[in-house]
């Protein structure tokens, strides 16, 4: 595995506030901030760029719990100003642009459409502004590269800043899905009489429960377990809980932001993961919070 060096700079001087972040040798730059410092955002060199954008706010309804929108302009600031007037369900910004303005409108305009595709398969916001996939600008063979490199970068860069919208979950080949890899073992958590076995594992430092897995169908106290509700809610909604025989079964692998996350996805209400998702060492099981700590000693 190889490291990667990404400058990041907090320009107030404190975690939350206008944050900028690049990488050496990427010509891209990325310009993070508070809906509170718009216009110290909109005052900034960076604002004066065309590019494209996110507009990030809170969804419990969805993985991560994100609403987003995505968009492209030729002058983030005039955009920025119609939007705080148009859209009052945002509380964050994103600006990406290029430092050496070596995009043209073509460039922006394919990397919009590619950033709505990939955050549309990824289900990890809801983009309930961006009603269709913009249609992809035409691109030499040459430019379309460029164009997917500093996409690729800019994908690397963002979950650093919190930013999850273009992660996805890469479905495990069948070798793998029971194996033990440098990632860690299969964790299962089962309870035989509501006909749940959720098999779960850590992907890319991310905690995942696996397509296939037998969940609950239903949360039966909504008024208590706020998060795990709608989210359940949504996922049945979308297809990626199946309900079949009073059991919900995953058609794809869901990212979690925690053990305990998925584990009262798993059984519709709060549980402890790290203590309930377990693993086979050599015949003897253990818990997640076992595996957590191997190696730390007394």
């Amino acid at each position: 595995m190889v490291g990667k060096h990404i400058e990041l700079f907090l320009v107030d001087g404190e975690a939350g506030g206008i944050t900028t972040a690049n990488v050496s040798g990427w010509t891209g730059h990325i310009l993070v901030g508070p809906r509170t410092e718009l216009a110290r955002l909109l005052g900034r060199e960076e604002a004066a760029r065309n590019g494209v954008y996110l507009l990030l706010g809170d969804n419990p309804e969805c993985v991560d719990g994100v609403r987003c929108y995505i968009g492209r302009t030729e002058a983030f600031s005039r955009r920025f100003r119609d939007h705080d007037r148009q859209k009052d369900w945002w509380d964050r910004a994103v600006l990406v642009s290029s430092r050496e303005d070596a995009f043209n409108e073509g460039h922006w305009g394919y990397l919009e459409a590619r950033m709505v595709e990939v955050a549309v398969r990824a289900k990890r916001a809801t983009l309930k502004d961006n009603a269709q996939i913009p249609q992809a600008r035409k691109l030499s063979e040459a430019q379309q590269s460029d164009a997917e490199a500093f996409f690729t970068q800019m994908r690397s860069i963002l979950p650093v800043l919190g930013v999850q919208v273009f992660r996805e979950t890469q479905p495990l080949p069948r070798e793998e899905e029971s194996a033990t890899t440098e990632d860690g073992p299969v964790f299962r958590y089962v309870l035989s009489k509501r006909g749940i076995d959720a098999r779960a594992r850590v992907v890319n430092g991310e905690f995942v429960v696996l397509q296939g897995s037998c969940v609950t169908s239903e949360v039966t106290t909504p008024k208590r377990y706020q998060r795990v509700h709608p989210l359940h809610s949504q996922l049945v909604a979308d297809g990626a809980i199946r309900v079949e025989g009073g059991h919900g079964v995953l058609t794809r692998d869901i990212g979690s932001s925690s053990p305990s996350a998925a584990a009262s996805l798993v059984v519709g209400h709060f549980s402890n993961g790290r203590k309930n998702w377990k693993w086979d060492d050599h015949g003897r099981e253990k818990t997640y919070a076992q595996w957590e700590e191997r190696g730390l000693g007394d």
